[in-house]
């Protein structure tokens, strides 16, 4: 039998001899092993957990127009670039805007928005029937809907009245190549808008009519029917309604007004429609507590319908990443396009950074208090086991047994008991994590398996550690007073 063999049944035979005391000492170590593995896994998971947790407080970065730049959907998605895509929760444009109420003589801001990327960045909004869907659907603040007295499924008519008008011929800006906005009254005095682009020739090559504000299914057919819209193609503007193009059969008001507002029609640059009035219908109410329920909130695809004007004011970003992480990303934005100002929502970067610290600093804190009572466990009952086991010693010392082969057997019990209290203790830990993650954040974490075989290591120097006392009160026992009398 080599001495390894010889060394591991020694230790096998000591521990059964004395079951119970070791069990005691090994649940001890498991149960610390387990506090351990546990915490751990969640002190690593916690950043991701918490800011899932934060981010339904809504965005934690802002994107902002600079003093000489503006914001677009496409300057936004080019700076987006910079931030890792899988970081990236949502990112929702807006755009402020006072429109009037005729009907009432008042004004309320409406913004202008994403509302997919609203129910990612802003998760708090509680929203009585359903966000907008379908183009001219708006949601109104809780404060607005009692300040006009509209329900779900009202129609409100809101208007927009340009700062300024073009002054001088529409025919100056039909130049080749020229993308023109124009707008006039079709049926019942009800705004139509127009779009159309010119070839190289000046002659009409796209067209786009908004008529959603004339009649259903009759006025406003001018801007779905093909065989309506394709007359225009490969005319010059002016156009006369009878000679160039004919009038959609029940519609020769609507008809009529397309053909206005392409002769009226200036290019993007010059355009200052007249007063634009739409009617839109109520699909949600908001209601957060907040300065939110004050507005009327559209998509953002209608609002630069309404004014002609394709910009935004701010874009909110959330996104999942640590405070140091924002403020690089911020600050890369800010180098890589000075047009633009990024910015930190404070009180939710530096909340989100003083309770991650904090709780991660009581994961810390339980760890250490459990791993030392896990020492002093382990170290009182090797105690009792050294106390319990003087005449061995004394016996085995007065045959010539060495103070290093004492040593290194109770240091190789202690040693065992730690492997194994640390494997169970590792497997346990992570039951014992993904149940705290379940039922305090509501969501699963991964296995890591690295911290198995830590959780071992650390678990086998914890039980070396505690070994040290009983081992040197082992090693001091003096055969002759042990053995007097025998």
């Amino acid at each position: 039998m080599t001495k390894r063999k010889m060394f591991l049944r020694m230790i096998t035979a000591s521990l059964l001899r004395r079951r119970s005391r070791m069990l005691i000492a090994l649940l001890s170590i498991a149960v610390g092993a387990t506090i351990l593995s546990g915490l751990v896994t969640i002190y690593i998971d916690v950043p991701r957990q918490m800011g899932a947790q934060f981010r339904s407080y809504g965005a934690n970065m802002i994107i902002l127009p600079g003093e000489e730049g503006s914001l677009t959907g496409a300057v936004l998605e080019e700076a987006m670039q910079v931030i890792p895509s899988e970081n990236i929760v949502g990112a929702t444009p807006y755009r402020y805007v006072r429109l009037d109420m005729p009907s009432r003589q008042q004004s309320f801001t409406t913004a202008g928005t994403d509302f997919d990327e609203v129910r990612k960045t802003s998760p708090y909004f509680s929203v009585e029937g359903e966000y907008p869907q379908n183009r001219r659907e708006i949601m109104v603040g809780k404060e607005v809907a009692e300040t006009i007295g509209v329900r779900l499924g009202s129609s409100i008519e809101l208007s927009y009245k340009p700062l300024a008008s073009f002054e001088g011929e529409a025919s100056a800006d039909w130049v080749p190549g020229a993308a023109l906005l124009g707008s006039s009254e079709g049926f019942n005095e009800a705004v139509l808008n127009v779009s159309a682009v010119l070839d190289e020739e000046g002659k009409i090559s796209e067209i786009e009519v908004d008529a959603l504000s004339q009649t259903e299914n009759i006025g406003s057919l001018v801007g779905t029917d093909k065989a309506f819209l394709d007359q225009f193609l490969g005319k010059s503007l002016p156009l006369t309604l009878g000679e160039d193009v004919d009038a959609l059969s029940g519609a020769t008001i609507s008809s009529q007004a397309v053909v206005d507002a392409l002769n009226s029609s200036r290019s993007r640059e010059n355009a200052r429609l007249s007063e634009n009035k739409e009617h839109y219908t109520v699909a949600g109410i908001l209601s957060t507590g907040g300065e939110e329920e004050a507005y009327i909130y559209m998509s953002l695809e209608d609002l630069t319908r309404l004014t002609q004007e394709e910009i935004m004011d701010v874009a909110e970003l959330s996104v999942s990443a640590s405070a140091e992480e924002l403020e690089g990303y911020a600050a890369n934005i800010q180098e890589e396009y000075p047009a633009l100002t990024a910015r930190l929502v404070k009180r939710l970067a530096k909340s989100e950074a003083s309770v991650l610290s904090k709780l991660q600093a009581l994961v810390f804190l339980v760890t250490a208090v459990v791993l030392a009572l896990t020492l002093i466990c382990v170290s009182t009952t090797m105690m009792a086991v050294v106390s319990e086991r003087r005449r061995e010693i004394g016996l085995r010392k007065a045959l010539g047994a060495s103070d290093g082969s004492i040593r290194h057997e109770f240091l190789g019990e202690g040693m065992f008991l730690g492997g194994l209290g640390g494997l169970l203790g590792g497997l346990l830990g992570f039951a014992f994590a993904q149940m705290v993650s379940v039922h305090v954040f509501g969501s699963s974490i991964t296995f890591q398996p690295l911290l198995l075989p830590i959780t071992i290591i650390v678990s086998m120097a914890i039980s070396a550690v505690s070994c040290q006392l009983p081992i040197k009160k082992a090693v001091a026992i003096d055969p002759a007073i042990v053995l007097k009398g025998e």
